[in-house]
């Protein structure tokens, strides 16, 4: 049969499978980061420059509900203090970054602050939002 219309297997366009793959992965890179904290902060905004970080460290975040995560696992203050030297026990350099709600009350901040520290993390940056240029 020569001719006889007959198309084979290696006749089947790809392109429209790998546009579609490609656009999938896009949305995918773009949206990853996003998930990695599900928890909702409003951060207080700041002129200070970034500080540039080697590893990833442990994440604490306090909600605007005075919710405590630990990355994105929540605690309760009760066993805050000591999930946090259970983590710690095994590394050297107990270090971490502290997200927490603009509109909490210092004092409460200053209470989670106090647990940090009695937990024997040694360094805790502070995680803020940039403030915007002016036009």
């Amino acid at each position: 049969m020569v001719g006889g219309g007959r198309k084979f297997m290696s006749d089947i366009n790809v392109t429209p499978f790998v546009d579609v793959m490609l656009v999938l992965l896009i949305i995918f890179m773009v949206t990853a980061p996003m998930m990695r904290h599900g928890m909702d902060v409003s951060l207080p905004k700041t002129s200070a420059d970034a500080v540039p970080s080697e590893k990833e460290r442990l994440v604490i975040t306090i909600t605007k509900e005075r919710k405590v995560f630990i990355d994105e696992f929540e605690t309760d203050m009760d066993s805050f203090r000591q999930k946090l030297e259970h983590i710690y026990q095994a590394q050297s350099d107990r270090e971490a970054f502290l997200r927490a709600d603009e509109s909490l009350p210092y004092g409460f901040v200053a209470q989670v602050l106090s647990q940090i520290r009695q937990a024997g993390v040694s360094r805790l940056g502070m995680i803020t939002e940039p403030i915007q240029a002016r036009k």
